[in-house]
């Protein structure tokens, strides 16, 4: 892994469990998740489920953004 350029600005035990857990997941998984949500948004609102629909597909921007934190802490390790 490369080492921190900043001994100032370390990851906390917390943050570095987190990013060697996330690092282990398929950087696809979260593109596929967010592909899932689409489609079931417009299979909820085919059903007429406006709400549900509309709940459903604020899902993938954020399965997006977690695949992108994913891509990142594979690339640039925790520290």
């Amino acid at each position: 892994m490369p080492t921190n350029s900043n001994p100032e600005h370390s990851e906390g035990p917390v943050a570095k469990a987190i990013e060697q857990q996330t690092a282990k997941l398929p950087s696809d998984l979260f593109l596929w998740a967010a592909v899932g949500a689409i489609a079931a948004s417009a299979v909820l609102k085919i059903m007429k489920k406006d709400k549900e629909a509309l709940f459903v597909g604020q899902w993938p921007a954020p399965f997006l953004l977690l695949g992108l934190y994913n891509k990142l802490v594979k690339l640039e390790g925790s520290e």
